[in-house]
């Protein structure tokens, strides 16, 4: 079974994105950030050398194998643009345009900056915004291992180039590209397999129809069941 939550003009879908996708329209543009198999997941990022402040998000194993082909193939095929995280652990056509975000790490042993391939027509561009452990220039609670920034994703969907757009997230996690795309009001289709995702991405994305800078009236949440069967 399928859940399905609509908040505003968002769209949720607890369930297997291989699944949930052939039954969807094309979308305008798909801006995610899919398991890279690089096994990041399973608690591994609490015992990284040199953290200052070191987090345990749990043992979920949702890193253990990289996104499945066949999906990465659709996003390519029924999507006008795309955005797709971690687009060097997989292969795909070359490009000018990789979107990077600089996460002014310091000395650790992570990664300085992460890397988004796109299929936009424009040169290389980069954002510096501090996400170093618990030392980050955004408030609030993180709690996706590979969670991002609000303002990096709406920095994300603001080069996507036709500004009424409907965003899809088939790898949705907790819901930051979903509060993005509402901030923003973009039409928004997510995707998330885990309950506990699923649910916290719900609840990010109401609150985001909330905030006094929306100049929208907070809708109400309608969930459904729906079968993929027959």
């Amino acid at each position: 079974m399928v859940k399905k939550v609509e908040i505003g003009d968002c769209q949720l879908y607890q369930g297997d994105c291989r699944e949930i996708l052939p039954t969807l329209p094309k979308v305008d543009a798909v801006v995610t950030d899919p398991p890279y198999g690089i096994k990041e997941s399973a608690a591994k990022s609490s015992t990284r050398g040199k953290l200052a402040q070191p987090t345990d998000y749990g043992s979920d194993d949702w890193d253990q194998e990289p996104a499945d082909p066949a999906v990465i193939s659709w996003m390519l095929t029924n999507s006008r643009w795309q955005v797709i995280f971690g687009g060097n652990y997989f292969e795909l056509p070359p490009t000018s345009c990789w979107l990077v975000w600089d996460k002014l790490n310091g000395d650790n042993d992570f990664a300085d900056c992460e890397l988004a391939w796109t299929n936009m027509p424009k040169a290389v561009r980069r954002i510096r915004f501090l996400w170093k452990g618990m030392i980050r220039a955004e408030k609030g609670p993180r709690v996706h291992l590979t969670q991002k920034p609000i303002e990096v994703m709406r920095w994300v969907l603001n080069h996507v180039p036709e500004p009424n757009t409907t965003i899809l997230d088939q790898f949705m996690g907790s819901g930051t590209t979903g509060v993005a795309a509402a901030k923003a009001r973009r039409r928004f289709i997510g995707i998330e397999r885990d309950p506990k995702y699923f649910d916290i991405a719900c609840e990010r994305i109401e609150q985001a129809y909330a905030q006094p800078d929306m100049f929208v009236q907070p809708p109400a949440a309608k969930a459904e069941q729906l079968s993929l069967i027959g």
